[in-house]
């Protein structure tokens, strides 16, 4: 009997376990699983007539409540709180409004009660007057050395293990992740690439105001305060545009601040998908759609099946939710 010599054998062993290796092992096997790794292989098949370009396999996601959570307030929200804090025990002066002074006390209903004008106060106070590098460096720092008040973890641990595979497994097929988000752009950008495998370049986000000096002799990028963009809601297809230029064939998002994005996204030519999460786990995670202050998902429940969008039910698709924690 002939024998197979072992470097071929070993090789045929591998590319077999690699072929039939699971690229999302934290996706439950069902309908939601099928239908991504159905779309991945669609568009990434040379012969078939959905194959689309490497270069136009633009995958775009939100952030909060998409790619890591969002309760029970946008972290970056539990940031500028945690700054201001901090600015106002060294100088109190700085309390200059009931905004401000309802922050520092950590009253939620007096600080939202002037609505997004009362939150652009704390972030201006709390995100300005620092240059770039420092503000990237104070965000990862809070980040990962900062506890989540209810989670017991990191808030750079508290990103969606699920989620983390699909984007791998995406650039995997040669796909170009994006995070699309109405956070902060610096913000993200100061963990995405380790938390998500995402560089700096490849985030859009709502900015804020900078300017250059290089009078001290050190060229300097600040961060001035102000909103010059806001990446939210119909923001977020010309935040693509700005900073891309191409519509995408996927995106994912899981509040109605994303329908836009998914909306457009999923009109163009040729094979498109679209995924919205819907946070159904109270018992590993939270349980919230149609009411309350973030992550609303109405118009997105109502339309995804007519429109062909999958709609993730995190309880019955995830065996596990985070990255920082065995379930």
């Amino acid at each position: 009997m002939t024998r197979m010599p072992f470097f071929l054998a070993t090789a045929i062993t591998f590319f077999a376990g690699a072929a039939f290796s699971d690229p999302l092992p934290s996706w439950n096997d069902g309908g939601t699983k099928t239908a991504i790794i159905e779309f991945v292989d669609s568009v990434t098949d040379p012969d078939a007539d959905t194959y689309v370009p490497e270069r136009d396999r633009i995958a775009v996601f939100d952030n909060d409540g998409t790619l890591w959570a969002e309760q029970p307030a946008y972290f970056q929200v539990l940031y500028a709180l945690d700054i201001l804090k901090e600015k106002a025990a060294a100088d109190p002066s700085i309390l200059t409004s009931d905004v401000l002074r309802a922050a520092n006390d950590g009253d939620m209903e007096g600080m939202m009660a002037n609505g997004l004008d009362g939150l652009l106060e704390i972030i201006n106070m709390s995100h300005s007057g620092i240059t770039a590098e420092d503000f990237k460096a104070s965000a990862h720092e809070w980040l990962t050395n900062t506890t989540h008040p209810t989670m017991e973890m990191e808030y750079a641990a508290l990103t969606y293990q699920p989620m983390v595979e699909l984007l791998r497994y995406l650039r995997d097929e040669d796909f170009t992740t994006y995070i699309v988000s109405g956070g902060g752009i610096d913000f993200i950008r100061a963990i995405s690439r380790k938390a998500y495998g995402i560089p700096p370049w490849q985030v859009v986000g709502s900015e804020g105001n900078t300017s250059y000096s290089a009078e001290s002799g050190t060229p300097t990028i600040t961060k001035d305060g102000g909103i010059s963009f806001v990446d939210d809601k119909e923001g977020k297809p010309v935040g693509i545009m700005r900073h891309i230029g191409q519509r995408p064939i996927l995106a994912g998002g899981n509040s109605d601040g994303d329908f836009a994005m998914l909306e457009w996204t999923t009109a163009g030519e040729g094979p498109r998908f679209g995924l919205l999460i819907h946070h159904t786990d109270a018992e590993r995670e939270f349980a919230y759609d149609r009411d309350g202050h973030i992550g609303v998902l109405n118009r997105g429940l109502d339309e995804a099946g007519e429109r062909g969008w999958t709609l993730v039910d995190m309880k019955e698709d995830w065996s596990r939710v985070w990255t920082g924690a065995s379930e």
